[in-house]
């Protein structure tokens, strides 16, 4: 297994169980802006990433959540890069609807909201 990205969360905004609660989560690298910071969860990079973006049939856990990259948009990974940011959307789609996200299996919502706390570990790998 090749890690590709390890981070650690370092903080959850006021909003992001709601959003978690329907598939979605939200990263940015801490030092993003204040107002961002309410629907996103905070990390920061302990590996990676990686120049190669992770491929559909890769892993992404959070906490003891885990599932399996089915689709990356066009810019998501060069954002991750850049800013740490992208949006995760647990939904299971084949084809990303925007650029910035990436698609992973349908997860038990509520274990998800349950993952996303300060130190929990974010590891996509391949």
């Amino acid at each position: 297994m090749t890690v590709l990205l390890e981070t650690r969360v370092t903080a959850v905004g006021p909003e992001v169980a709601d959003l978690a609660e329907g598939g979605v989560v939200i990263l940015f690298a801490d030092g993003s802006p204040p107002e961002l910071a309410e629907v996103s969860v905070m990390h920061k990079a302990v590996q990676g990433p990686s120049d190669g973006a992770p491929q559909v049939g890769a892993s992404i856990a959070i906490g003891a959540v885990s599932a399996t990259i089915t689709a990356v948009g066009s810019t998501a990974w060069s954002k991750v890069r850049e800013i740490g940011h992208v949006v995760i959307s647990f939904n299971g789609a084949t084809h990303a609807e925007r650029p910035g996200e990436i698609c992973a299996s349908a997860v038990d919502a509520g274990a998800l909201v349950q993952a996303l706390k300060q130190d929990a570990l974010i590891t996509i790998a391949a």
